[in-house]
């Protein structure tokens, strides 16, 4: 998995109905873009330290002029 600032990390629900939680990505610890990430989580806005398991699918996002 590789991911940069700014990218959205995915993680599926666990249950049938239970909806996938979304993570920004604010800095990225690892080497060449993998793992580990802080991040933003949005449904509650904390921020941590993710490792992320095989559940996990990066949405990329266009880098923003001027950002």
């Amino acid at each position: 998995m590789r991911a940069v600032i700014g990218d959205k990390l995915v993680v599926a629900g666990r249950h049938v109905g239970e909806p996938a939680q979304q993570a920004l990505v604010l800095a990225v610890e690892g080497e060449n873009g993998e793992p580990p990430y802080l991040v933003r989580w949005e449904w509650d806005g904390h921020e941590g330290l993710f490792f992320p398991g095989p559940d996990v699918s990066v949405e990329h996002y266009p880098a923003v002029p001027g950002a």
